[in-house]
């Protein structure tokens, strides 16, 4: 008869063992990368109130993670232009794949995975052709690579799925980068950033870019909202002296709205957007700046700039129970409700640039 551990040891074999869920785990709500005391690069899991339930080694600087939708895996990307992701068994720690950008390509920091598990996507350069990528890899057996697609524009950043599972949403940055010349920013006085839909096999659906006079206006990190509507925030790579909107909302098949608050709030934000989430309710769009130490809130429906909260450093951004959480490069994790800005906690690390939510299945 064969024994419960005999049974086990072959399911590993065959990648099929039981994995550990994200309830199991004690239902972290975010996934962030940051950086300890005693220097070491981390992924931690943490609570809404700040709590950090689990951190885990990274080789050097993390950006942001995936997060499996059904077991406790995560992704951790290295920040841009960085050639690693590691897949990560969050219960153990236990490395359980490590993805190599292929020749001629870096991964830019994100990627997402198909409503399964099975399948998990990249953003990535193909620098010798200054076009954006999206990875195929396949996440139910060793993360194989199994092939790629255009993402239908140049220097993609963020990636979500969308609601219907079956289309996904690109930031094209539209900014050209090498790794021979580090962070330099190749094309800027013809960069074109566009927002991108693509089916799961790399099909464009739709596409739309930022009005002419903002062409120098990156497109970077993207939340989206229950009903398909999407919120893009942007980083500015023109003249220091302007002062242009930094957030977007988008729903196929309309044009894109641009959000600004009023003339001194904006001039704070430095032409940075960090990050970009939807409130839990979906009726407040927020952006962090983190050169600017400042947090600027809008109301979706009318697009009005609604507040500004100077906090230091702050850049990790998603919804929580109550409106949304935020994170800081001090350490401070802290919430956002209508009756203003507060602290929670005061963690000893360094949040790095972004909260990623943590499905709750």
């Amino acid at each position: 008869m064969t024994t419960r551990r005999a049974f086990l040891a072959g399911l590993a074999a065959t990648s099929l063992a039981p994995r550990t869920s994200w309830a199991e785990l004690g239902a972290p709500d975010f996934l962030s990368a940051a950086l300890f005391p005693d220097g070491s690069y981390r992924l931690a899991g943490l609570k809404v109130a700040g709590e950090i339930l689990f951190s885990l080694p990274l080789p050097a600087r993390g950006h942001a993670a995936a997060a499996h939708p059904h077991r406790a895996e995560a992704v951790a990307f290295a920040r841009r232009p960085g050639t690693f992701a590691l897949v990560i068994d969050c219960t153990t720690g236990q490395e359980l794949a490590r993805l190599t950008a292929p020749e001629g390509r870096h991964f830019y920091g994100h990627g997402t995975f198909s409503p399964d598990g099975r399948l998990l996507f990249t953003t990535e350069n193909d620098y010798e052709a200054g076009t954006g990528i999206i990875g195929l890899w396949d996440a139910a057996n060793g993360y194989t690579r199994l092939g790629e697609f255009s993402s239908g524009g140049v220097g993609p950043h963020d990636m979500a799925l969308m609601p219907d599972g079956e289309t996904l949403v690109i930031a094209n940055g539209g900014i050209e980068t090498h790794p021979n010349t580090g962070r330099a920013k190749l094309n800027l006085p013809v960069m074109r950033p566009n927002l991108s839909y693509l089916d799961l096999t790399g099909t464009v659906l739709d596409q739309i870019e930022p009005p002419g006079a903002l062409h120098k206006n990156s497109i970077r990190h993207l939340t989206k909202r229950a009903d398909g509507l999407v919120g893009f925030a942007m980083q500015w790579q023109g003249d220091t002296a302007d002062h242009p909107p930094l957030l977007g909302l988008h729903r196929r098949g309309e044009p894109p709205r641009m959000l600004t608050a009023p003339e001194a709030d904006q001039r704070r934000l430095n032409g940075y957007a960090g990050s970009v989430a939807f409130s839990q309710d979906g009726q407040t769009a927020a952006i962090t700046s983190p050169r600017g130490g400042t947090l600027h809130l809008f109301d979706v429906a009318s697009g009005a700039f609604t507040a500004a909260h100077v906090i230091e450093d702050v850049c990790g951004l998603g919804p929580g129970p109550d409106g949304l959480i935020f994170t800081a490069g001090t350490g401070a994790v802290g919430q956002l409700t209508g009756t203003g800005a507060s602290v929670s906690a005061q963690a000893k690390c360094q949040w790095d640039n972004h909260l990623v939510p943590v499905p709750h299945t």
